[in-house]
């Protein structure tokens, strides 16, 4: 006999309620909660009528017990204070919520934290990781190897690694991009502001910068670094370059290696009265790029189309190893010629 709605108030409804409501086996309930699983329509239809009315759930934490399967995926992130991490997670937990999955968010700001964060990733046998533009060292590669036979993705860099997946935007092609629009647009001695290295992936976008730069007979005249991708640190970085070389000696134009380094290098312009004096161009299209206070030419990743890679090889056992997909340039007014 069929319990009541009454009585189904009381407790949670199993899939056992279900069966028996919608008059078929346990295990065909189970087939019409599993995706890609063999069932007649009119048996699906019988179960999710069922469900509705019982308000039933299936239980995943259960069902993984026999698929070996969490549906949990790690994105593990290093820089929360990059603006552009805020869209990435919004467009990749919509994503991945479509298919089925829920993302553990694993902060590895520290050594300290990366082992933490490694160790919950393994106790909670999340079915891969995605490491979000995320500066990986060797040992922080090693403790996700030793959780398992899981993917590991890495977006927006690129690795030579093995046991890497590389999902990412063509830095090299977009750093022969911009220079090809600076040396176009005049300028003659071009500088490049670098976000902290990494010991096993590369973001390209200097390399191919460099290149492009090489094949119109210009070199690269100035490098310069930040310990972290902050608005901070590209404003302290370009100051000291400000206030130690005299301004006939100074670039006329740099390429920051994304867009919040950018928007602090003209800010340290504006607060020494040099605004417009060097163009700069950045790197990702974030919001605050196209304020009027800012007008950042930019190159803009695209997002949608790397994330859906990326979590297509979470189950794509057959998927390349590596797969780089063409940006676009988005042009304002950051990059002209501070004389016209």
């Amino acid at each position: 006999m069929v319990k009541n709605t009454q009585e189904q108030g009381t407790r949670k409804a199993t899939a056992s309620d279900v069966a028996e409501r919608a008059g078929v086996s346990k295990w065909t309930v189970s087939r019409a909660f599993t995706e890609g699983a063999s069932i007649s329509p009119k048996a699906l239809a019988r179960v999710r009528q069922a469900a509705e009315e019982l308000g039933y759930k299936p239980n995943l934490l259960a069902r993984s017990l026999t698929t070996r399967r969490t549906n949990i995926v790690g994105l593990v992130v290093d820089e929360l204070g990059n603006p552009n991490l805020a869209m990435i997670l919004d467009e990749i937990t919509r994503q991945l919520q479509r298919k089925g999955y829920m993302a553990m968010l694993l902060n590895i700001t520290s050594e300290q934290s990366y082992r933490a964060a490694m160790s919950l990733a393994d106790q909670f046998q999340v079915d891969g990781l995605i490491f979000l533009g995320t500066i990986l060292s060797d040992e922080l590669l090693q403790l996700a190897r030793n959780i398992g036979n899981i993917p590991l993705i890495v977006l927006y860099r690129n690795s030579d690694n093995p046991d890497i997946h590389v999902v990412s935007t063509d830095g090299y092609r977009a750093g022969q991009e911009i220079a090809a629009l600076m040396v176009a647009e005049g300028h003659r001695r071009i500088g490049y502001m670098a976000g902290p290295p990494s010991e096993s992936t590369q973001l390209r976008r200097l390399d191919g910068f460099r290149d492009g730069l090489a094949e119109r007979g210009k070199e690269l005249a100035l490098m310069l670094g930040a310990e972290h991708y902050q608005r901070e640190q590209g404003y302290r970085s370009l100051l000291h370059y400000l206030d130690t070389t005299p301004r006939e000696a100074r670039v006329e134009a740099l390429f920051c290696e994304n867009d919040i380094l950018a928007i602090g290098a003209m800010e340290a312009l504006k607060v020494r009265g040099e605004e417009g004096s060097m163009a700069i161009v950045g790197f990702d299209d974030i919001d605050q790029a196209a304020s009027p206070c800012y007008q950042l030419t930019t190159y803009r990743q695209p997002l949608q189309v790397l994330i859906g890679e990326a979590i297509r090889r979470l189950t794509a056992d057959e998927a390349p190893s590596r797969y780089l997909a063409p940006g676009a340039l988005v042009l304002r007014t950051s990059h002209l010629r501070g004389d016209q």
